[in-house]
Formats: structure tokens, C-alpha cells, sequence
């Protein structure tokens, strides 16, 4: 049934940023990109203990963290891949390892899985995850048949702003403005969005992937401010490419105000040179648009690889 971000047959946003078409691809290719280093070194290390804690969250890279509850573990956006890419010998290479090791993670109950693209829907994680664990997948609609093809086995679909029914731990899916594609033949065909997770009275809102727009105040008024929020600050050069799809670090503090969060830590940065910025810049753009606004780096700020926060 249509409804405002679904026509019938493809996903929109809804207000029309859609992005630029595939045409445009090969001229923001073209441009310069700023050079990376081949490897940063990580202190990769074990998670940490839960000690009576609501929920024990660590960034391990890109847009995954292990989120440690009483009710369950979750893993978010999981991957592990060495590339961004569904050719293991071509594609976005990634210069830090994951913070924690594989086989160091606790059992995972959930996955969070915000959408399709490369860099968050990894086949050769889930499939290491669903081997070990067989965990639930909680993901927008339209994404269950790819990962059921992948061999996920429990999969809940979820439309904007409705509640997962099988997971022990309370989630909510939430708006983002971005979208979907796994193939040159299937944009739009799955829904995209990021999820508010409520632990014992608290809320931490993963973002997925998400330009700015209106829906972070929605979000606000529908779901309640997070006491932490998970907010991608990466990605984002070419503007005239990036702008839909991806917020800059100045749009992720003006994201994190208009959610009203207590805290919010930067994800989707310094792990796969993605576009064309500096694998610093996004932590500079990030210090200075948090000095702009008066705001202390407690109150946001982009995480060590490795680093965990506690909500007691």
C-alpha cells in the first residue's frame, strides 16, 4: 500500500532527496581524493564487562557496535570484511581492523541492520554471525529476502516508526533520508531507516546512514529524546553528491540538537575511504562545529576505535 515514502513499487524519501542518479557517479569519481594511509594501527581489545550496568556500548568500526544488555547482546550494521565490496579483491579496503575480534564477541542475540549497502549489509559477517549465533535480524522492509538468500534465518521487517515484536530488548525502526541498492537494477526496491533501542528506561538511537533533514525532530517528538545517540559523520565530500545521503559533521550537530540527545558519539568515519575527504577530516569539521555551537566534547564527540560508554 503506498504511503509517503513507499509509491506501490520503490521507496522515496519524503522530501524528494533522493540522491544523485547513477549517471553521476563516474564525474564524482573523477574528482581528487584526499590520500589515506594503507593501515592505522587499533588496540583491538576485549569487550568490556556489563557490571550492573543498562547497556555497555563499544565502537568496534565503521557504523558496528556491540551493544551489551541483560536482555541480549546487539551487534549493529556488523562487518568484518577486509572490503566494502561484494568482490573480495576490489572495493573500498579496510584501513582498521575491527576494535574487537570476532571471536571475542559475547553471544549475539539481535542484529541491527540499517539497509543494503555494502559498507552495512556484509554477507560474509552475517553469515559468520547467523553460523554462530543465529541471532534475530531486525531490518526495514524489503531487505528480508536478501537475507534470507544470505541464510539468516530469523528475520522481522520493519516499516518506519514500528516496533520489533520478536526481539527481547524494546526496538523501534526510525527515519533516515538515504537509500537502497545492492545492484545497478535495484534501487529504492528495500527501505533504509535507523532504530531507537530502549534499555531499562533509556533510549540509544542508532542512525543507520542518513542525510539531514526534519526527521531527527520527528524522531524527538515520536520516540523521545536518546540518552545516546549513534550518529554517522563520515562520507560526506563531494556536497553535490553527498548531501542527501550524508550528513557532514556540522549536520550531525545540529542532528544531535534537534534530537535533544544527552550524548551523541560519530560513527561511518576512518574505517573504508569511502569519498573524497581526508580520514581526519571528519573529527577537525566535528571539533569545530561542536565549538561553534558552545558544546563540550563530552556531549559529542567521534569515538577511539575500541572505546565503550556506559548507560547506567
Amino acid at each position: 500500500m503506498p504511503t509517503d515514502h513507499f509509491d506501490g513499487n520503490r521507496f522515496f524519501n519524503p522530501t524528494r532527496a533522493n540522491g544523485q542518479p547513477a549517471s553521476a557517479v563516474p564525474r564524482m569519481l573523477a574528482q581528487r581524493r584526499t590520500p589515506w594511509p594503507h593501515r592505522v594501527p587499533v588496540d583491538v581489545r576485549p569487550p568490556p564487562r556489563l557490571d550492573g550496568a543498562a547497556a555497555a556500548i563499544t565502537f568496534i568500526g565503521h557504523s558496528t557496535f556491540l551493544i551489551q544488555t541483560r536482555l541480549g547482546n546487539i551487534l549493529t550494521d556488523p562487518i568484518y570484511s577486509e572490503r566494502a565490496s561484494p568482490l573480495a579483491f576490489a572495493g573500498p579496503r579496510r584501513v582498521r581492523a575491527p576494535a574487537i575480534a570476532f571471536n571475542d564477541l559475547p553471544p549475539v542475540s539481535i542484529v541491527l541492520l540499517s539497509h543494503n549497502h555494502y559498507d552495512h549489509c556484509d554477507a560474509r559477517t552475517l553469515r559468520a554471525v547467523e553460523d554462530r549465533w543465529r541471532p534475530l535480524v531486525v531490518t526495514p522492509l524489503g531487505n528480508g529476502r536478501l537475507l534470507k538468500s544470505i541464510g539468516m534465518r530469523r528475520v522481522e521487517e520493519l516499516d518506519w516508526w514500528e516496533n520489533a515484536t520478536q526481539s527481547p530488548v524494546r526496538v523501534t525502526a526510525t527515519p533516515a533520508q538515504h537509500f537502497s541498492a545492492r545492484t545497478p537494477f535495484d534501487r529504492n526496491r528495500a527501505l533504509w531507516g535507523g532504530f531507537a533501542i530502549e534499555v531499562e528506561g533509556r533510549r540509544i538511537l542508532f542512525a543507520g546512514d542518513s542525510g539531514y533533514a526534519a526527521h531527527f525532530r520527528e524522531i524527538r517528538s515520536r520516540v523521545g529524546p536518546p540518552a545516546l545517540a549513534l550518529l554517522p559523520i563520515g562520507a560526506y565530500e563531494p556536497r553535490w553528491f553527498m548531501r542527501d545521503i550524508h550528513m557532514n559533521p556540522d549536520e550531525a550537530v545540529q542532528a544531535h540538537v534537534d534530537l535533544g540527545a544527552e550524548r551523541s558519539v560519530g560513527m561511518h568515519f576512518g574505517t573504508f575511504h569511502l569519498t573524497l575527504e581526508g580520514i581526519t577530516d571528519p573529527l577537525t569539521a566535528l571539533d569545530e562545529a561542536r565549538r561553534t555551537r558552545g558544546l563540550e566534547s563530552r556531549v559529542f564527540h567521534a569515538p577511539e576505535f575500541g572505546e565503550s560508554f556506559r548507560l547506567d
